[in-house]
């Protein structure tokens, strides 16, 4: 009788729940695989339990919807539909998503178990910690971009949907619930107020409806940038402990939404960084457009704010070099250490008490190297007078080394053996030399552990990019860039440089656990060149440059977020490797930017250097005159933009700024005044500048919300810009001069980074931005593409011959030097070599980038720009 009556109390509670009379479920009711335990809470979105899944005995919490959820079978399966996407997001700060289903026609979503309390109940009417706030709105931030990333926008972002876990992971919960709770069009405000519960006190209304959205409140389409407005209210709350927009009434709070600005946080008397109010007040822009273009922007910018002393990313393009430049130097590692150790400084001030051993003694520069697991055998991987690299081994201790006869960088010993990448594929060699023995392929990098034991790797998947430790086991991933993962002295962490965006060189240093848990250590830094794991295994060290500087110092940051400097010299210093007693493997180099050229006519090249990191990005038709960057040292504060004859004649300052396009006639350039608008080197405006005397005139914007790359068509009358709107892919824009606005015209994702614009200013040759995309020329007129006859695989268009019939063509080999160009006939694809270049001293230049390369109309002139990095590795005792 017993069991009778339990099965009838269940069938009750799951009338109820049919019903929308709001009975709970009964521990021991079953919803498919999964047992309720016990409630956990309820809302106007459903009430949550406590649930056991039978298959792999784990806990999960589970959502029972609304029952007239279930009544409506259009939005139902739109809800199982983003769920399901949310569901594949696999982010640490978004909830973690396990199944969706239906019981008895009731909807359910399961989803993994927190323990903690909302963001609502952490604030509890009081403001948070500036420091607090900023780091749960980093994380925030952070879950967003990778649900903006798949085309998820959440709709119905506020505190009650942020969760604080105990342990500081911020989880973003319900994607896909807001969507399922409105109806689009003009009554989507008022729907918006319907998802509370009834009963709710107007307060608690007024709340809700205080984080939504200018566009949200005039029922407009929303995307990612609504998100971005509601997270801006979220910030000021944890901030002020007072809702942005609160009113006596949701009519008085819609109004304000869309009309008023809240009051500012310096008056709110808690002492709010500047940085800190104007970042909220971009979030709360009332216009999209206005808005931070994505939250990964937003993220960073936060990030650099959760260390008072840390560097402003705002200032980081000081230094850096054309946002468009993948800097391949970067994802190698290169590095060095060949000071005097007299400039050394370790923690105690003036005191030098560490001792130095140089390894190596030849002209070139290290890429990686590393301590083999018995602490006396050192490997590392070098190009030596221009040659390719290759791995060398050798004790420390002696002078003496060996070649271990295999090209490629050496990434650790793993089971045994030496571990060495060699384009993309992982090869494993015996210590003391043998044939390559292919292990796995198609990597991007493989890492090793201090013992050898075990080692993990990483591959970019579907546009992100995977670290999986060991291979086969997902720990994190990300659509921009991992670099220089570490494992920890036990095993139990992986330390590495995370950048949000592929290909350049900001970042900051994270960590993540075996389970998946990622953390972020370090604000963002301009560059990083190396991580490694101190002895005891407590802090992470890391080389990284500041703000400002070209050079990377030696720093050291523990797993709870303290930061120190272990070492800073002229020069770049690099961290290799830390065994158990300390002793450290350390870089020191030199680094340029240097740029060679010739007239037409000319046989001989000329250095066309200015300062210390010359970059041109534009050569006249007639190949006699170029512009270039400088953004080191050189160039001062805001980074300088000049104009020079390539006869070698002095160089004139054109301003402060970038330059990007040099007009026919030589009298004008376009390009911006400004800093770079984010880390991915993206400029916000455009303006004329005038060669001679004159002032500058601003570019009409029109929809552009960011420019990565201009030139002139021929007649001097229209602007190809390599742009975007906001929050849209990068594509190719044309612009008649001088006040109309941009238009598309290539598809989203198609764009070019070299000068290819045919003379006739008819056509230009771009790809699209995906790995392999083959270039075809697209009419500037619009329309469909023509492919390139005679074109080969990974093949680049570097420019057009004067008469319109042929294209200049990087070959793509191998070795990156000697850069081979072809003249290639567009009407019959016969090809005819060309030109050659490389630096008559090659030590130290890795190669030369596409968009580095710039040919005069006949192809007799040219100029181009590489980087030079010369270095040496020494043993280190007594860093601290």
């Amino acid at each position: 009788m017993r069991a009778c009556g339990l099965t009838f109390e269940l069938m009750e509670s799951w009338q109820s729940a049919i019903d929308g009379r709001g009975g709970p479920l009964l521990p021991g009711l079953r919803l498919g695989h999964y047992e309720v335990v016990a409630p956990l809470g309820a809302g106007g979105m459903g009430e949550v339990y406590r649930a056991r899944d039978d298959r792999i005995g784990r806990e999960v919490a589970v959502k029972v919807l609304p029952a007239a959820v279930a009544q409506d079978e259009d939005r139902l399966r739109r809800f199982e539909q983003e769920a399901q996407a949310a569901g594949r997001l696999n982010h640490p700060n978004v909830l973690t998503v396990h199944d969706v289903g239906r019981h008895d026609g009731v909807p359910y979503v399961v989803s993994e178990l927190l323990e903690g309390e909302t963001l609502r109940a952490r604030l509890g009417g009081s403001p948070l910690p500036v420091r607090k706030a900023t780091e749960i709105a980093v994380q925030i931030a952070r879950g967003l971009a990778a649900a903006h990333e798949r085309g998820i926008v959440h709709r119905d972002l506020k505190p009650e949907n942020v969760f604080v876990a105990k342990d500081g992971q911020v989880k973003i919960l319900d994607f896909g619930l807001a969507k399922l709770t409105r109806a689009e069009g003009p009554l989507a405000a008022e729907s918006h107020i319907a998802t509370e519960a009834p009963g709710t006190d107007p307060g608690t209304v007024m709340g809700t409806v205080g984080y939504m959205s200018p566009e949200q409140v005039r029922g407009r389409p929303v995307d990612h940038r609504s998100d971005i407005f509601s997270l801006g209210a979220i910030l000021y709350e944890m901030l002020t402990g007072k809702r942005a927009f609160a009113r006596d009434s949701s009519i008085e709070t819609l109004n304000a939404i869309l009309k008023e600005d809240p009051p500012e946080l310096s008056g709110t008397g808690r002492p709010v960084p500047p940085a800190l109010e104007r970042i909220v007040r971009h979030c709360l822009e009332k216009s999209p457009d206005e808005r931070f273009a994505s939250a990964r922007d937003l993220a960073f910018d936060l990030q650099s704010l959760s260390d008072v002393s840390a560097p402003s990313p705002a200032m980081g393009g000081q230094r850096g070099v054309r946002r468009r430049v993948l800097v391949a130097l970067a994802g190698m590692g290169l590095v060095a250490l060949g000071a005097a150790s007299g400039f050394l400084l370790g923690r105690k001030a003036g005191k030098v008490d560490a001792t130095y051993s140089p390894i190596t003694f030849r002209r070139g520069r290290v890429g990686t190297a590393f301590f083999a697991p018995d602490g006396r055998t050192i490997l590392y991987s070098a190009a030596w007078d221009g040659k390719p690299v290759e791995v060398v081994v050798t004790q420390s201790g002696s002078a003496e080394s060996r070649p271990l006869g295999v090209a490629g960088l050496v990434v650790g010993v793993a089971e045994g053996e030496v571990a060495v990448l060699s384009r993309g594929t992982l090869v494993k060699v015996p210590l003391g030399g043998g044939v390559p023995r292919p292990f796995l392929s198609d990597l991007d990098w493989a890492f090793a552990a201090p013992d050898g034991s075990a080692f993990g790797v990483l591959r970019r998947v579907g546009g992100r990019q995977q670290l999986e430790f060991p291979p086969g086991k997902l720990l994190y991933e990300t659509p921009g860039q991992i670099s220089a993962p570490r494992i920890s002295p036990g095993g139990e962490h992986v330390a590495f440089v995370d950048k949000p965006t592929a290909g350049y060189t900001t970042g900051l240093i994270a960590v993540v656990d075996r389970t998946g848990r990622h953390r972020r250590l370090t604000a963002a830094w301009d560059d990083f060149s190396g991580v490694a794991w101190s002895a005891d295994g407590r802090e992470v060290w890391y080389s990284a440059s500041p703000v400002g500087s070209m050079d990377c110092e030696l720093r050291a940051v523990s797993l709870a977020g303290e930061d120190r400097r272990v070492a800073r010299l002229p020069g770049s210093l690099t961290v290799f490797d830390i065994t158990r007693d300390g002793r450290v493997l350390l870089g020191h180099e030199k680094r340029r930017y240097e740029t060679r050229g010739r007239l037409p006519g000319e046989t001989a090249e000329r250095d066309l250097s200015w300062f210390d990191r010359t970059v041109q990005d534009d050569l006249s038709a007639d190949g006699r005159a170029m512009i270039f960057n400088e953004s080191g040292r050189g160039g001062g504060a805001r980074q300088s933009a000049f104009l020079r004859p390539v006869d070698g004649s002095p160089a004139v300052r054109l301003g402060d700024g970038f330059v990007m396009a040099l007009s026919p006639d030589a009298r004008s350039v376009f390009g911006s005044p400004d800093l770079p608008a984010s880390p991915d080197w993206d400029y916000h405006r455009l303006v004329l500048m005038p060669t001679g005397a004159g002032e500058q005139r601003p570019l009409p914007a029109g929809k552009i919300a960011s420019y990565y790359d201009a030139w002139w068509t021929s007649d001097g009358q229209r602007l190809l810009l390599t742009a975007r709107e906001a929050g849209r892919p990068l594509r190719l824009f044309l612009q008649r001069l001088p006040d109309s606005e941009p238009e598309p015209i290539t598809p989203e994702g198609v764009v070019t980074a070299t000068h290819t614009i045919s003379p006739d200013s008819r056509w230009v040759a771009a790809n699209r931005l995906e790995p392999g995309a083959p270039f075809e020329l697209y009419p500037l007129a619009g329309g469909e593409p023509h492919p390139i006859l005679g074109l080969q695989p990974r093949e680049v268009p570097l420019g057009w011959s004067g008469d319109g019939r042929s294209l200049f063509v990087k070959v793509a080999d191998a070795a990156p030097l000697p850069v081979r160009i072809v003249k290639l006939d567009l009407g019959t694809g016969r090809r005819e070599p060309w030109i050659s270049l490389a630096p008559s001293d090659p030590a130290g230049v890795q190669g030369i980038s596409d968009p580095y390369i710039k040919l005069s109309a006949d192809g007799r002139g040219y100029i181009y720009s590489y980087s030079r990095v010369l270095g040496d590795l020494y043993l280190v005792e007594g860093l601290r």
